[in-house]
């Protein structure tokens, strides 16, 4: 028997390195087996306590059986749960691991077959079929610093050192494993929380990442999508032995950092408005104000009629007026047209389209009703800008009036010239600006550019958001690796327009797969997916361009990143032949 002072210094050396290991699976091994050791025991198994009172096997150990289950083993155990209270929630006392659990007591007992206290009759069935005699047994609780029972530590067969006979868990021993046992539940404890904090901030993660696709059908899956990519690709980096990733490689902790901010790089977008966000015509908010626009075409048509009869009743010539009421309303419903078609947007509006709709908004028709009752406060704060007019009054056909311009109703991070973040975007004048003429005038697309720099801003709003998160040290660059995706090699992108030189090979890596999955989705209703080769040209544009990366863009075809992603998320028909050759300088 080692003396008190080695015993000691064992406990203190075993707390150590119980502290010491955070992963689960090898501190419950670890547990056990210093436990075994201490107590000279044959077999051992180590219970967890679940969040429905049954106790689960996690670690089991038999040496002259040659069994070793659960820990690091890779064996997976096969025995069921062990439960602690009956169907009738009667507490199970007959079972000894039941009842040390719900008593906390340790229960040391001589000879299992000559025990009358528990049913053994478990341990004897065992027995018949392995030949085994189960005799010993040394059974813990093992307690958290607030006196809560997690688990069992169960030690079977003590054996004497010198003659390898079987005897009882003797009474200077048993407090040392009691001992071990404390010191071992607080690691366990601590260990298995930190887990399940883990797994907490991943499932929130995932959360707010199937919020973000859950809000717009229009991008569906992408902050799914994106993660995988990224790290199929900076595993392809990691593993390479050229340069510039011959000394480029992650550690544990770092592929969790990387793995936390692929998830959340577009967490910003939920302060994105959807009817920007989905915006389908120029005119569309959260309706389509294009159907407003065509009731004035209505409401025109009728006062031409209407003034076309009056001149008729006065005595004109019914025949000529008819035919330039005729006239006139093919004229007017050709301008609709025209505003109708504008209203759709495309790759480009002409200037003398601008002009003709510049043109038709002159026009009038007459409004009689008041238009500052029954609206929001909101909208009659900005309408009372200006002075009410008199009624009846004429009103243009289409307007950039005052009560279409939204003030910023917030400090702009990125218009701080100073601000902390190195954010370096223009900031338009106006939050929004929904005039009708503005918005019908947009070149390409159907956004202003304040909407625009809205959809931009999501970027912005993601590093601020995860930047105010106390994240611990080793998930510091987090608000880095999500707020990089969207910039460019060349120093044009955004939010801080870094150049490649200023750039990380995860925000790198990061845009790649933000890009390459945008263009494959097959879950856009606005466009059609493109192929495989369609969407590496694309890529290749944008690389000759310097908005991605040649290096990585190199390493993501010879690798065959993009292949093992297509065959798992693109359709059969956007899979092509790909000659990679093609798209490498």
């Amino acid at each position: 028997m080692p003396s008190d002072q080695a015993s000691f210094r064992r406990l203190i050396d075993i707390g150590i390195a119980l502290s010491a290991d955070k992963d689960t699976n090898s501190l419950m091994e670890r547990i056990l087996l210093e436990a075994k050791d201490m107590g000279n025991a044959d077999g051992g198994t180590l219970y967890i306590r679940t969040k429905d009172d049954e106790l689960k096997f996690e670690i089991v150990r038999t040496d002259s059986l040659g069994v070793a289950q659960g820990g690091t083993t890779g064996v997976e155990v096969t025995l069921g749960l062990v439960n602690m209270y009956s169907d009738d929630n009667k507490p199970n006392n007959q079972n000894i691991v039941t009842y040390c659990a719900l008593a906390g007591e340790t229960i040391n007992i001589a000879d299992a077959y000559n025990s009358d206290d528990f049913d053994f009759s478990g341990t004897k069935k065992f027995d018949q079929g392995t030949g085994y005699r189960s005799k010993s047994l040394l059974t813990v609780p093992l307690k958290n610093n607030v006196d809560d029972v997690i688990g069992v530590l169960q030690l079977l067969n003590s054996q004497d050192p010198e003659t390898g006979e079987v005897v009882s868990f003797s009474s200077e021993v048993q407090p040392l494993i009691e001992a071990l046992a404390s010191q071992a539940a607080v690691a366990l404890d601590n260990a298995i929380l930190i887990d399940v904090q883990k797994n907490l901030l991943e499932s929130f993660i995932e959360l707010m990442a199937s919020a973000v696709d859950a809000k717009s059908p229009y991008t569906g899956g992408h902050c799914q999508r994106v993660p995988e990519l990224t790290e199929m690709l900076t595993r392809a980096a990691c593993d390479s032995g050229d340069e510039p990733f011959s000394d480029f490689d992650l550690d544990e902790d770092e592929w969790y950092e990387l793995h936390i901010g692929a998830w959340l790089h577009d967490c910003g977008k939920v302060t994105t408005p959807e009817y920007v966000v989905d915006k389908a015509t120029k005119l569309e908010t959260i309706t389509d104000r294009i159907h407003e626009v065509r009731t004035r075409f209505e409401v025109v048509k009728r006062e031409a009629v209407i003034a076309c009869q009056e001149k008729i009743i006065a005595g004109g010539d019914t025949n000529a007026l008819r035919g330039e009421l005729e006239e006139k309303l093919a004229r007017i419903d050709d301008d609709y047209d025209f505003v109708a078609n504008c209203n759709v947007g495309g790759e480009f509006m002409a200037p003398e389209h601008i002009d003709r709709l510049k043109q038709i908004a002159t026009a009038t028709w007459t409004r009689t009703l008041d238009d500052r009752v029954g609206i929001a406060r909101e909208e009659l704060d900005r309408k009372e800008l200006e002075p009410a007019r008199e009624l009846p009054c004429e009103e243009p056909l289409l307007a950039d009036r005052v009560d279409h311009i939204f003030e910023h109703d917030a400090v702009v991070p990125s218009a701080d010239l100073d601000n902390k973040y190195g954010f370096k975007v223009d900031v338009p004048e106006h939050k929004f600006n929904k005039g009708e003429i503005y918005n019908l005038s947009v070149v390409r697309g159907t956004l202003t550019e304040e909407e625009r720099f809205k959809i931009n801003d999501h970027i912005v709003q993601t590093i601020v958001m995860l930047d105010s998160l106390p994240f611990p040290k080793h998930l510091e660059r987090i608000p880095e690796i999500a707020g990089g995706h969207h910039e460019k090699t060349d120093g044009t992108g955004y939010p801080k327009r870094l150049t490649g030189e200023s750039m990380t090979i995860p925000a790198k890596i990061m845009a790649i797969a933000d890009v390459f999955e945008a263009l494959t989705a097959a879950d856009r209703p606005y466009k059609m997916p493109k192929t495989l080769t369609a969407s590496i040209k694309i890529m290749s544009f944008m690389v000759k361009d310097a908005h991605l990366d040649a290096e990585l863009f190199r390493l993501f075809l010879e690798s065959g990143v993009y292949q093992i992603y297509a065959e798992k998320y693109l359709q059969p028909s956007q899979i092509d032949e790909v000659n990679i050759a093609d798209y490498i300088n």
